[in-house]
């Protein structure tokens, strides 16, 4: 099978260059590097154009998200599978691409693929060496997954007005609902260096908030809708509880920025059957 790489960067060209470093020495090597430059200013462009001629560039001239960026790749790309990879992340192994083509010519109901990360935001995983086992799950990480063309392009994908945060678990479950498979494979691992750089845990925790209300809106079905979209602004809350009076405080921003996309959600709204939510509810997250 072939395999399309695919990365979205905005202003980290140090940690671009040392992912692309990594998988020059990929063996296979990719059919193909994606890569969505999304409002950079620091001079990503050139210096990818200078070291990597190869790498098949696009350019957002305004920052659209690493969604719109990830979507709009998955739409152009030529191979079977796609590599999704951060800017700061990539595979450990070098044979990994061979692996990838393995595990789906195995499984043709699966749609995506995902691996564990040892990554700096958690540092005890840098060494842990017991990932778990193979199994189904509800969601994945675009910083170190693979995913099926096909499947992609024969559902809705990223929503693009999410921009970022949430559009994996929102695309697993429209993987399960049309019986295709998310599944976590631990004997592949990514190392994820996760450059804190420009992150806000509270926005990034709005964002998330909101796009998982737009989400259900969009997918669950009556008349469990109304229970279910309590529920989520219940454990939101909770969670914001959770990290502080502040965080607490802040809830209603999240609340004013769902409901002023609430609209065009609706339009799209594209329930699945019940019984597809609840299975999709009851997988492990990964």
């Amino acid at each position: 099978m072939t395999i399309s790489v695919m990365i979205s960067t905005r202003n980290r060209s140090e940690s671009l260059a040392r992912t692309l470093a990594v998988l020059e020495g990929l063996n296979p090597r990719p059919l193909e590097i994606l890569l969505t430059v999304d409002g950079s200013s620091d001079g990503t462009i050139e210096e990818t154009l200078r070291k990597y001629p190869d790498v098949v560039l696009n350019v957002n001239a305004v920052n659209k998200g690493s969604i719109a960026s990830r979507h709009g790749m998955m739409m152009m790309a030529r191979g079977d599978l796609v590599l999704a990879l951060d800017d700061d992340s990539y595979p450990e192994e070098k044979n990994c691409l061979a692996m990838f083509g393995s595990i789906f010519e195995k499984r043709p109901d699966l749609a995506v693929a995902t691996f564990p990360q040892r990554t700096d935001e958690y540092p005890e995983t840098l060494l842990k060496t017991d990932f778990g086992v193979e199994r189904s799950v509800r969601s994945f990480a675009s910083s170190g997954a693979c995913l099926r063309v096909a499947a992609y392009r024969s559902l809705d994908g990223f929503h693009e007005k999410f921009f970022h945060m949430y559009e994996e678990p929102d695309y697993a479950l429209q993987c399960v609902a049309a019986n295709w498979e998310v599944r976590y494979f631990p004997q592949i691992t990514i190392r994820h260096h996760w450059v804190a750089d420009s992150r806000s845990e509270l926005r990034n925790h709005h964002r998330h908030a909101r796009n998982e209300f737009w989400s259900t809106l969009m997918r669950c079905p009556m008349p469990y809708l109304p229970a279910i979209l309590l529920g989520r602004v219940f454990t939101q809350a909770c969670f914001a509880a959770s990290r502080g009076a502040w965080w607490l405080l802040a809830e209603p921003k999240w609340w004013c920025m769902a409901s002023q996309g609430m609209l065009k959600i609706l339009r799209r709204r594209k329930p699945v059957s019940w019984q597809a939510y609840r299975r999709w509810l009851a997988l492990p997250d990964e």
